[in-house]
This record gives structure tokens, C-alpha cells and sequence, in this order.
């Protein structure tokens, strides 16, 4: 049998690398996921948040992050932070499936103003809904911006909500966005938003409701002809993780988690602002036909969906008058 020699300089090199392996293995992972694309505002900022939490843990975490629904739709990713596989997720209109008080931002007209949301943010969604979303295993972290929802559609410019009449408008697998469409005369298709471009290219739904980056971001506009400005819901869109995770994590890494994610937060409000104006002009110059909707024809036809809030949500009417109550705060 053939004896080979190995030099001391060699066996001390491949002991240390050995040694270094399990070393290198210890790098904790944290998977990050949204649904929405990365060119969206809610990419942007989990992107931008994902980036300073990975500078801010070191080289002791690596901080994974996927868009665009790689793993999952945001009812899936839900799922998935309950099943501990994914440790953070974006989630935005899905929440009122989980915990019906987060149907509260789906109600029409409701948020007027990003200054208002920042008020709910502090004074509802971070104590009684937090509570809630506790008890059905979740934690929100932050509230980020999705962004106020326009209507887009291939056949008319939406004026009033009879123009809605007969349009197969794609909403998010919500029952208060079907709701709130079928009150306007609209056919709500709940859909997926990674199947919303090839459903409008092929004509299975004649228009959707997005903000305006998530519309960009998805290049929507492209088989899209009319955008009427509704400005009828504002989306916020919450940083969640699952409450085992959560309550896993030492006193340090949350405490970065917290405070990375509020700085996303300041960012994407502002932000949201910035791009709505630029993706505007950006439309205008595109021929897209841009129109301003009649919204107090549209609040008119709402009210239905405010009652059913109310008899239907434990507490519904109490969390409808916050957050009103905070829109007119200084």
C-alpha cells in the first residue's frame, strides 16, 4: 500500500480550516420576504431595511431576502411564519383574513392623510391590534406604506361608481375589498397579485387597485389604458413576524429589528409622497388617460361597508371612531 506523506505545513493548514467550519456555520439566518416587487415602494423599503439590519447584526446573522413572491403570496407567507419558516414577512390587505379588525384599512375613505396613519400606527395598530395579532400567533413589527390604491381598467375612465358597472376588477383575496367593489357595481375577481399583469393582458379582468408603485413596479400601466385617481383605500403594509420567533430572539437583535424597521418606516413615508408625483408625470407622459374620480359619490355608495364593519368586527365602531379621531389631531 502506497504511504503518503503530508507536510506539517499542510495538516496545520487543513486542521485550522476545519476548526474555522463550524465557526462559519454559527452565522444565524433571517429570511425576509414580500409579495410585491422589488421596484415597489414595499421593496424598496424592505430592501433598504434588510440592508441595515444585516450592517447593524454583523457577520454573526445573514439576512436573507426575497421579493416578488419567490416563496410565497402573502397568504403563504403567513402560513409560513406560523410554520417557522419564514422569520419576517410583508403583509398588507391579507392581514383582515388573519385578524378581522385589520379589515379596518380596507374601509373606503377612511386615511386621508400618511400623518393620520402614522397616528393609528401609534395609537391602535401598536396596542389593540398588536394584541390581537398576538393571540393568532403574530407580531407586527412596523407598519411600512403599500400606498394609497388607484383604479385602473381597460374599457372607461371610472367617474362615479356606476362607470364601475359589469368591470371585472381584480382586487386581493380580501372579503371587505370584494364587498366594498360589489357596493359599487364593480364584478370583483380576487386574484393573486403575481397573475394581476397576464389576467389584464389576456382580458380576464378588465382592470385592478394598487398604489401607484405597485402598479409601476409591476408594469401594470403597460396593458393598462385609464388610471383614475380614487385615492380610495390606503394599503399600509406591516413588517410581521411569528410570535415564537420573536419571543426567541434575544433583547439586542429585536431591539435592532425595532429600531431598523422605524427607520424604514420615516423613510417610506416620505418617500411614498416623492414617488407618487413622480409616477404621475411618469403616466401623463406614457398617454396613459389620468382622471380624478367623484369621491363624495364614492363615500356615498361606501357607507354599506362601514355598517357591516361595525356589526361584524369586535369593537368595530369604537376603532372606526379612533381613527377618524385621528385625522383631525395637531
Amino acid at each position: 500500500m502506497m504511504r503518503i506523506r503530508i507536510s506539517p505545513l499542510i495538516a496545520a493548514a487543513v486542521a485550522s480550516c476545519l476548526l474555522a467550519a463550524p465557526g462559519m456555520a454559527l452565522a444565524e439566518k433571517i429570511t425576509i420576504a414580500i409579495g410585491g416587487s422589488a421596484q415597489s415602494l414595499q421593496g424598496q423599503t424592505t430592501k433598504r431595511f434588510a440592508d441595515a439590519l444585516q450592517e447593524r447584526l454583523g457577520d454573526d446573522y445573514q439576512i436573507e431576502y426575497y421579493d416578488s413572491g419567490q416563496i410565497g403570496d402573502e397568504k403563504q407567507l403567513v402560513q409560513k411564519l406560523r410554520l417557522k419558516t419564514v422569520d419576517m414577512a410583508g403583509i398588507s390587505t391579507v392581514m383582515s383574513s388573519v385578524v378581522p379588525a385589520f379589515a379596518l384599512f380596507d374601509l373606503p375613505y377612511l386615511i386621508n392623510s400618511r400623518e393620520q396613519m402614522q397616528r393609528i400606527n401609534d395609537e391602535l395598530v401598536m396596542t389593540d391590534l398588536a394584541e390581537r395579532a398576538r393571540a393568532r400567533g403574530l407580531v407586527p413589527i412596523s407598519t411600512w406604506e403599500n400606498g394609497f390604491r388607484q383604479i385602473t381598467n381597460n374599457r372607461r375612465a371610472v367617474n362615479t361608481p356606476a362607470d364601475l358597472k359589469g368591470l371585472k376588477i381584480r382586487v386581493p383575496p380580501s372579503e371587505w375589498r370584494s364587498m366594498m367593489f360589489t357596493q359599487w357595481g364593480a364584478n370583483p375577481t380576487p386574484m393573486a397579485f403575481s397573475e394581476v399583469f397576464v389576467g389584464l393582458q389576456t382580458g380576464v379582468i378588465d382592470g385592478q387597485e394598487n398604489p401607484l408603485t405597485n402598479i409601476y413596479g409591476a408594469r401594470l400601466h403597460e396593458v393598462q389604458n385609464y388610471l383614475s385617481m380614487s385615492n380610495h383605500v390606503y394599503s399600509p403594509f406591516w413588517l410581521m413576524t411569528g410570535l415564537d420567533w420573536w419571543d426567541r430572539q434575544s433583547r439586542e437583535v429585536r431591539e435592532a429589528i425595532h429600531e431598523e424597521a422605524q427607520a424604514a418606516q420615516q423613510w417610506a413615508f416620505k418617500r411614498g409622497q416623492e414617488i407618487d408625483d413622480e409616477l404621475l408625470e411618469r403616466f401623463e407622459a406614457e398617454g396613459i388617460n389620468i382622471n380624478e374620480v367623484d369621491r363624495d359619490a364614492f363615500i356615498e355608495a361606501s357607507q354599506p361597508v362601514y355598517e357591516r364593519f361595525a356589526e361584524r368586527v369586535d369593537g368595530g365602531e369604537t376603532l372606526i371612531e379612533r381613527a377618524r379621531g385621528a385625522e383631525g389631531q395637531n
